[in-house]
């Protein structure tokens, strides 16, 4: 498999220029914007190989964040590292006065799965995690928009700044909440993001408020068949505590979702767990949504601890509030991204997705749609996001690129197999090239940007204040140690 990876890398990266010629769309100045960006398809797919290869978690990655850094410095960025007190995290910025216009990059990687850049189940032994949602293509692509921009204002003396932020542990870590949070994005005029998908939309699309932490039960030991009387199991208290939240599942609104995994519940059935720990999420559309049903959680796991003999505390770990869309922007974006197109497959990379294709069960999409640009439509996803917190810092838009096999679901084995190879690369390139003529776009129209001011300022609304999910923790560098 790994002689089949190599050949069609090699078979697909003379035909980048064919993956999003639209050109009667694009006027010559853009043009060139565009074939910049081709010409640096190697150091694209180098960047997301080399993250992919490495599958850091997050606020462990050493690795990706210097890559980026050192990447972005290079091409004269200045780079600011270790910013609101997170090592990997730094702010990369070019170019002087006029409108900050921000791009986010995400790097980190997702434990519990892993698979080789192949079509077929193939997992890399001794490996603990993998980029199956695809944020090696996201730190790949945001970092080849930004290197753009910064020739474009260089090339045309255009005032203004492009600032890049590498940002962390998305997964679970809510590494932008802390930069928010630190005034990171006060003057930021628009930030612009992305994301790996299986299609290729830019759509306005919120996403749920979240949170998590961990719920850690306290018990005594003690033989499990001689003296169960002396013991009071931390197990027994999460499971009392899980069937509490399940039977709550039944009354709460339709929109929300909740979900858990035992992370501690004892090593040998013979000795009664003194200590059991649940990790859990919680979703709804709105953050007082989360608010409210975050209390009824909390309470179940009180009762959980009086009824089994227990004690029980936790550890909010992270928490995201849902994301603000921007329809002045997500329509401009649209337009953009009509302009570059879809993903063309080489003979190889046919292949490729109809050997992933064939994994699924029930197909939720057309093979070959990875080419089409879907429709405009404003819409409640079910994920959620840390750039939820930023979309309330600043007008935000982004949008998603298929990069990978139509219908393939992230946090799968078949999302990690697309992130590692050239399906995926190529709609990384195509993600930096919609990103960088809609930052031109709003480099250049003052107009645009103030009418995306003045939907920004009425959405948050009057008097708004900014709240975070997670409180005033600090940001928790441990949690996937």
């Amino acid at each position: 498999m790994k002689t089949f990876l190599a050949s069609l890398a090699l078979m697909t990266a003379p035909l980048m220029l064919l993956t999003s010629a639209h050109a009667h769309d694009i006027n010559s100045d853009h043009a060139d914007v565009l074939n910049d960006i081709d010409s640096r398809y190697e150091q694209t797919a180098d960047i997301a190989r080399k993250i992919w290869e490495w599958a850091e978690l997050g606020y462990l990655e050493e690795k990706a964040s210097a890559l980026l850094e050192d990447t972005l410095e290079a091409e004269g960025f200045d780079i600011t590292k270790g910013v609101a007190e997170i090592p990997t995290a730094f702010v990369a910025e070019y170019g002087s006065g006029g409108p900050v216009i921000a791009i986010l990059a995400e790097y980190d990687a997702l434990p519990g799965i892993n698979q080789d850049a192949t079509p077929e189940r193939a997992p890399i032994e001794g490996k603990n995690a993998s980029h199956a949602c695809g944020h090696n293509l996201f730190a790949a692509g945001s970092v080849e928009a930004a290197i753009a921009l910064a020739h474009w204002l260089e090339e045309t003396g255009t005032p203004g700044r492009v600032r890049l932020y590498g940002t962390p542990a998305e997964e679970g870590g809510s590494g932008k909440v802390y930069m928010v949070r630190a005034g990171l994005f006060d003057d930021v005029d628009i930030a612009l993001h992305w994301h790996a998908s299986s299609r290729n939309s830019a759509a306005a699309r919120t996403t749920l408020a979240n949170r998590s932490a961990k719920f850690r039960f306290k018990g005594v030991s003690a033989h499990a068949a001689a003296a169960p009387e002396k013991a009071r199991s931390a197990l027994d208290g999460v499971e009392a505590f899980n069937m509490m939240v399940n039977m709550m599942r039944e009354h709460v609104p339709q929109d929300s979702r909740i979900h858990y995994v035992i992370t501690e519940g004892g090593v040998a059935p013979n000795v009664v767990p003194d200590f059991a720990e649940v990790f859990y999420y919680v979703r709804h559309p709105e953050a007082d949504g989360v608010e409210a049903i975050w209390k009824r959680i909390e309470d179940a796991a009180r009762g959980a601890a009086m009824g089994t003999g227990t004690s029980v505390d936790w550890e909010v770990i992270h928490g995201n509030n849902p994301l603000l869309v921007n329809e002045t922007l997500a329509k401009m974006m649209d337009e953009k991204l009509r302009i570059v197109g879809g993903v063309k497959y080489t003979p190889a990379e046919e292949k490729f997705a109809k050997m992933i294709y064939s994994s699924f069960d029930k197909p939720t999409a057309k093979l070959d749609s990875h080419n089409d640009i879907q429709p405009y439509s404003r819409s409640l996803g079910y994920g959620s996001t840390d750039v939820g917190d930023v979309s309330y810092a600043a007008p935000t838009v982004g949008l998603n690129t298929a990069t990978w096999v139509p219908g393939t679901s992230a946090h799968s084995w078949q999302s990690s197999a697309a992130s590692g190879m050239s399906i995926g690369f190529k709609g990384a390139q195509n993600a930096a090239k919609t990103l960088t003529l809609a930052g031109i776009e709003l480099f250049e129209n003052e107009e645009l940007r103030a009418q995306a001011k003045a939907e920004f300022e009425e959405a948050r609304g009057e008097n708004y204040k900014y709240k975070s999910l997670l409180g005033d923790r600090e940001p928790p560098l441990d949690f996937r140690k």
